[in-house]
């Protein structure tokens, strides 16, 4: 079996890259062609993305990809969910919206005005997050100037290739799409306020989305197709959980940290609504049957804050060492907390809720940063009995995917809470099940995700922690 290559281009909330995928008999490599920054940015009326930055990096990388590598085959884009794009013509109206922006408190209080929340999650089985796109549309003033809205992915897919759809396992962040057909709910939208003529055509992850527009085809060296893949950075993660039980959940550990299950049904109960579980779609028609938690962004934006106090760069590597050397007990706090979701000072935050519990926030950094990763495992750990009691599937081991892997405290300390052995890697999850889709739908892979999933585990060793007492 020959060797194939594509080009998978992965949007974080924090970073973006574009790699080289190769895929053959017993292969699945990516290569780093480049990588480059993202982040809010503070404008006049709110948070933003600095969109054209993005595209133009995403440009630049695909035509280094195709240089290094010109037998890529195709392209597959997958970002972070929620956030959108209008467009009038063709034509972007604005950057889009950072979904940190405090807009969206208005648009929560506004659709649950109209919608109570019991309903929403009937019709479109998400938790609430007050960043849901269905809240920020609904406060977005250019919505009536527009004739299109497409979420990032399919945004950028858009100004490659001149076709609007919305690719589904990301549509479903939205909470416009159904629970129970997978189409447009659009008596939903109507009901709020949303124009379902705005909608896009939705598609599914293998479908040919449009080729390079021939100008940009000239530039990046070559016309490819763009591929739909699970366009939802999460969703192209668990497509790569080399998953070794039909009982183990999973956490994608980044910015934010995704624990769940797969599932083949949804589980609408009111235990799991009060619970705040979601179903997002997954590829191939699964649900995850997860919850939000916040990630490792406590400890970016804490260490943020210190660099910014210190003037000098801080070595994330000795400070996490120091940190496992701490030996004491460490106070623990909500690591969902709303007051820790904006960007700032994060570790007076912290500091505030731990002595609101009644303990006294650390005061060296080593044992600051053991208290924000014991509190991220508990709520990750949590988080698995939960998903296990809701949806009545014992688990047997969780596989930690995304950068999140490479932290080892971390992930000793989720297996240390959860009394369940935690299964480490691939860090690059996301850029891997974007990869294996694209395969797939060229027929350079097995068809099946339970094959695409050994591929993984065979090319991808995991690093394994076991629970302690």
């Amino acid at each position: 079996m020959s060797v194939r290559a594509v080009a998978a281009v992965d949007l974080g909330a924090t970073s973006g890259r574009v790699m080289i995928g190769r895929i053959g008999e017993g292969r699945l490599e990516l290569e780093l062609v480049s990588r480059f920054p993202n982040g809010p940015v503070e404008r006049e009326d709110g948070l933003h993305w600095d969109f054209d930055a993005l595209y133009a990096h995403v440009v630049d990388g695909l035509a280094e990809a195709v240089r290094r590598e010109p037998t890529i085959e195709s392209i597959g884009i997958d970002s972070w969910a929620v956030d959108y794009g209008l467009l009038a013509d063709g034509v972007l109206l604005a950057e889009p919206f950072h979904y940190r922006d405090s807009r969206t408190a208005q648009g929560v209080a506004e659709v649950h005005a109209i919608v109570p929340f019991s309903e929403l999650y009937a019709r479109n089985g998400l938790q609430f997050l007050p960043f849901n796109t269905l809240y920020q549309y609904r406060v977005d003033e250019r919505m009536t100037a527009a004739d299109t809205v497409l979420l990032v992915p399919d945004l950028v897919a858009f100004l490659l290739t001149g076709a609007s759809v919305a690719e589904r396992t990301n549509a479903s962040t939205t909470g416009l799409l159904s629970i129970d057909d997978g189409d447009w709910d659009t008596d939903l939208a109507t009901r709020i306020g949303i124009p379902p003529r705005l909608l896009p055509p939705l598609v599914d992850p293998g479908a040919v989305i449009g080729s390079l527009r021939p100008e940009l085809a000239e530039l990046v060296g070559k016309a490819l197709p763009v591929i739909a893949v699970g366009s939802h950075d999460t969703a192209s993660a668990v497509v790569a959980v080399p998953m070794t039980s039909p009982s183990a959940a999973y956490i994608s550990c980044g910015t934010w940290g995704l624990v769940g299950l797969e599932l083949a049904e949804p589980v609408l109960t009111d235990a799991a609504r009060e619970a705040n579980f979601t179903h997002e779609l997954g590829v191939d028609g699964r649900y995850r049957f997860l919850h939000n938690v916040t990630g490792l962004w406590l400890l970016s934006e804490s260490v943020r804050a210190w660099e910014a106090q210190d003037g000098a760069r801080i070595d994330l590597t000795e400070l996490l060492a120091e940190a496992a050397a701490v030996s004491d007990d460490v106070p623990l706090f909500d690591a969902n907390d709303p007051s820790l979701s904006a960007p700032g000072d994060m570790p007076s935050r912290i500091a505030t809720l731990v002595e609101a519990s009644g303990a006294s926030a650390p005061t060296e950094r080593a044992v600051f940063t053991r208290s924000i990763v014991e509190s991220i495992a508990a709520a990750f750990a949590e988080t698995v009995r939960a998903a296990s009691d809701l949806s009545g599937r014992e688990v047997d081991v969780i596989h930690l995917v995304g950068g999140g892997s490479l932290n080892a405290l971390l992930c000793q300390a989720i297996a240390d809470r959860s009394a369940l052995p935690v299964l480490a890697g691939p860090v690059e999850a996301t850029a891997l099940g974007n990869v294996l889709v694209q395969a797939r739908a060229l027929g350079a892979a097995v068809t099946d995700l339970e094959g695409l999933r050994e591929l993984v585990a065979a090319t991808h060793p995991v690093r394994r922690f076991e629970p302690r007492g």
